[in-house]
Formats: structure tokens, C-alpha cells, sequence
């Protein structure tokens, strides 16, 4: 009969919880203020540099990355409409 009163116990547990549920705290990067987080999301990006493996875009590449986007688009205005038959 263990089961049955372990089963009676979960349920009790999970009413309590329903009934009260525990207070959501923010964790991780929400819990620290704004300017904490601006300083370690620019040391992120500066150690990306620094290593290598950072990039910066030419206006070369940069005007090169907008045509592709354009002749990717074209004739995609009305993608949602379905197709006259």
C-alpha cells in the first residue's frame, strides 16, 4: 500500500503547489542591472575580436550582402496570398 499513499502525497504536493506557486525570482543576466550587462556583452564581443574570430564587414561586403538579399526577395511580395489557378 505504499504506492497508494506515495500517489496521495504527490497529488497533495501538486495542489499545493497550484494553489501557491512559488515566486518566480530572475535568474542569470535578468538579475543583474543594465549597465552590468552592457559591460560583460562588450567584453564578449571585444574577446571576439582579440581571438580572431571577430569580423567587421567592408562596404564591399556589406553592399555585396545587400544585393543577395535583394535577388532573394524579388517577387516574394506576395508569398502569403495564395496562388490564382
Amino acid at each position: 500500500m505504499t504506492t497508494n499513499s506515495a500517489a496521495a502525497g504527490r497529488a497533495r504536493s501538486a495542489k499545493s503547489n497550484s494553489e501557491n506557486p512559488p515566486a518566480k525570482r530572475a535568474r542569470g543576466f535578468a538579475a543583474m542591472d543594465p549597465a552590468q550587462q552592457r559591460r560583460i556583452a562588450s567584453e564578449g564581443g571585444r574577446a571576439s575580436h582579440q581571438s580572431g574570430r571577430g569580423h567587421r564587414f567592408t562596404p564591399e561586403e556589406a553592399r555585396a550582402a545587400g544585393r543577395k538579399g535583394g535577388q532573394a526577395s524579388r517577387g516574394r511580395s506576395n508569398q502569403d496570398t495564395p496562388a490564382a489557378v
